[in-house]
């Protein structure tokens, strides 16, 4: 841990590179202290160098995911059969000895007192402990009362008596352990060198704290580890929190700043008759919000400044519109763009879909996945290289390092959580000179708010939450119990009588000795000979090559199948708007955004679409499904339901994974701690002067340690 003590003196006439203040840190006294190796050897010393525990430093800043409430010490006369309990104690005589009466145990017993009267304690398979506790130490332990003066002790910590101060009662911190290091070790390290966290440096300017009425972080960090009560603890968290959600949204802005301070991008700014009379020609007419999306792209493009704008879509919104308007726009200007799917069948569709609104319009465009023969590949980049060919669409085969795209102005990255950050960047290559493509990121899966302020702070956003005009509503229910799935395949019987056809959708390939769920495989069969027989049914699922994917989409399009049954590759991309139901088996297992993804592949024509979800009655996430067709709220739903670690998940990068905020439960303080994050970089954008050197100190070893580009000095 590199740790810092301020104040620092510099030359007023020159500001400090980074270099310099972190120097400056290094030769801190502070700092020494913290960098205290923690004398730890064998496989202890390997299991704290597991999670991370190098220095006294890491050891502090290694906080409890919870804490344990053992309330206040007790005599043995207190004690009550059956209750959990702390007590101080003398010890007056101790053994070791195998039990008879099973083989292999070890029975630990030790005869102790307090003033009040004796009690027998008891350890299993603890013989050691005979050793560290001699006749007439003081000991506090913690454990159970099991009447007739007998204590099963679950942890002891000894040389503590009656009114000292041990780590044992209290509010006791419970920190994440490894094998090799106990909780219990790891409180008793903590509890060592409590005294060290008085050399942890405060980042905060002075002025922020005094804000925002927050402690310093050297008491906060005290209070986390130990607090004396539960609002000491509350405290501590809201202070640690802020600091890492404000690290965290310093972070996205000065991305955002860099880049937009960096290599210019090719401004759009010519007629746009191309584009008009394509809007014009559209068989549709388009949603007030696609209306809005078309404008906030066309003033991005028309910029000299990269565009990285995140579009989020409503599942069937018509998000793809949007990705056609901002192709056509490059190739209007004369230059070249590209459109990267994560998969082969969603980029063949996307490339069905670009070719059935672009009807009567004579654009270049090719289709580049793993699967283009190498001859045809081989031609596609012949005239991409020449600038002949304006439009690509393909999935990572657009990153390959023989790609070149001279005059490639715009990307559009769809389902773009799917892409690697790294990955994405790499398409900023592929135009081999300085300027820099715009970037219009997509995704059919809405971003909660939380998610959008805590993930995705360096991009723009917009959102597409109108349907277009026609679209048939969709009516879910959950289907348990023997007589609701034979109703269940009963309506599919009659929708496909009526013209409809109907996907059957299941958590596995294949069996499974570990997990019990439905396999599609086994399903297709059983549905093709039982419930659904008479029907033609069809299995589709990750493992089969592309050419067998599109062959069975094909048949199931055209209606020579009327079932499909597949895994979760029919998630997005599929548009057969002749679906008008959707069977999700074992629902449970999906998460909320995914049910809502398949539940938009139904009723996408004239019919109204049928969802049915077999699993719990009980289950929330289910109920929510039930309950409304707004993917926003189900996302909200969603990220409270999975927790913080979905977010740096889906984004990929980031500072280090956040310990004491909470997310989605502190969005609050995460608007406080951007909007500080973006006061501070306004007046201050490199973190250098006087008041804010420390926090850009903190900025840059957080960022060091989580493995993240080092922040320009």
């Amino acid at each position: 841990m590199a740790a810092i003590d301020p104040p620092y003196t510099f030359a007023a006439t020159e500001s400090p590179s980074f270099g310099e203040m972190l120097e400056a840190s290094w030769r801190s006294p502070h700092a020494s202290r913290l960098e205290l190796e923690l004398k730890l050897s064998g496989r202890a010393a390997a299991a704290a160098a597991s999670i991370g525990l190098g220095d006294v430093g890491d050891l502090l800043e290694h906080l409890p995911h919870r804490h344990e409430n053992r309330g206040e010490v007790k005599t043995v006369q207190q004690l009550k059969s059956g209750e959990d309990a702390t007590v101080a104690v003398e010890v007056r005589s101790i053994e070791a000895k195998q039990s008879w009466r099973r083989r292999g145990l070890t029975i630990t017993v030790a005869r102790v007192a307090d003033q009040s009267g004796p009690l027998e304690a008891v350890w299993f398979n603890q013989p050691w402990v005979a050793r560290q506790l001699p006749v007439g130490s003081a000991v506090l332990l913690h454990g159970r009362y099991e009447g007739r003066g007998r204590f099963r002790v679950a942890e002891h910590e000894s040389g503590v008596s009656a009114g000292g101060e041990g780590t044992t009662a209290g509010i006791v911190p419970v920190h994440p352990a490894a094998d090799g290091l106990t909780a219990k070790r790891i409180r008793e390290l903590v509890a060592k060198h409590r005294g060290s966290a008085v050399d942890i440096p405060e980042p905060l300017p002075a002025r922020i704290l005094a804000e925002h009425r927050l402690p310093n972080r050297q008491d906060a960090i005290d209070a986390i580890h130990f607090p004396a009560t539960p609002d000491d603890y509350l405290v501590a968290r809201r202070r640690l929190a802020f600091d890492e959600l404000l690290i965290m949204q310093l972070d996205l802005l000065m991305r955002r700043m860099r880049r937009e301070a960096g290599s210019p991008a090719p401004a759009l700014q010519s007629e746009s008759e191309l584009t008009d009379r394509w809007i014009a020609s559209l068989p549709f007419e388009l949603t007030g919000d696609q209306q809005r999306a078309f404008g906030v792209v066309a003033n991005d493009l028309a910029r000299n400044r990269p565009m990285q704008r995140l579009l989020m879509g409503e599942v069937g919104s018509g998000k793809t519109v949007v990705a056609i308007f901002a192709l056509l726009r490059a190739y209007e200007c004369g230059q070249q763009a590209m459109l990267m799917a994560p998969t082969e069948t969603l980029a063949i569709q996307h490339m069905r879909s670009i070719e059935r609104l672009l009807d009567g319009l004579v654009v270049p465009i090719a289709l580049l996945t793993g699967s283009t023969p190498a001859a045809e590949r081989k031609r596609i980049l012949a005239r991409l290289a020449s600038g002949e060919l304006a439009i690509v669409v393909g999935t990572h085969a657009l990153l390959e390092s023989d790609l070149e795209v001279p005059h490639l102005a715009v990307c559009v990255v769809d389902e773009q959580h799917r892409f690697g950050v790294r990955q994405r960047e790499r398409l900023a290559a592929q135009r081999g000179d300085q300027i820099q493509p715009h970037v219009l990121h997509m995704t059919a899966t809405p971003i909660p708010r939380t998610l959008a302020l805590a993930a995705y702070g360096d991009l723009d956003t917009s959102a597409i939450r109108e349907l277009p005009s026609g679209r048939s509503p969709i009516a879910t229910h959950i289907v348990s119990g023997v007589a609701a799935r034979s109703r269940a395949y009963e309506r599919i019987h009659e929708e496909v009588a009526g013209g409809g056809r109907a996907f059957v959708v299941c958590a596995l390939v294949e069996n499974s000795e570990v997990l019990d769920a439905r396999a599609a495989t086994e399903e297709r069969d059983r549905l093709a000979e039982g419930p659904l027989k008479g029907l033609s049914v069809g299995l589709m699922h990750g493992r089969m090559t592309v050419g067998e994917k599109e062959s069975v989409m094909s048949e199931f399009a055209s209606g020579k199948l009327d079932v499909l049954v597949s895994t979760t590759v029919i998630e997005v991309g599929i548009d057969v708007p002749e679906a008008t139901v959707m069977l999700v088996e074992d629902a449970e297992r999906f998460g909320l955004a995914q049910l809502h993804q398949l539940r938009g592949r139904v009723g996408r024509g004239t019919k109204p679409g049928l969802c049915l979800l077999c699993g719990s009655a009980d289950a929330r996430r289910l109920q929510a499904m039930v309950d409304t067709n707004d993917g926003f709220k189900l996302a909200e739903l969603d990220l409270e339901l999975r927790g913080e670690g979905e977010i740096t998940g889906l984004r990929q990068s980031g500072a280090a994974t956040l310990k004491a905020a909470r997310l989605p439960e502190d969005l609050e303080l995460l608007e406080v701690a951007h909007d500080v994050a973006a006061e501070l970089l306004a007046d201050d954008p490199q973190l250098v002067d006087p008041a804010n050197v420390v926090l850009g100190l903190e900025l840059r070893r957080r960022l060091l340690v989580s493995g993240e580009e080092q922040i320009a000095a």
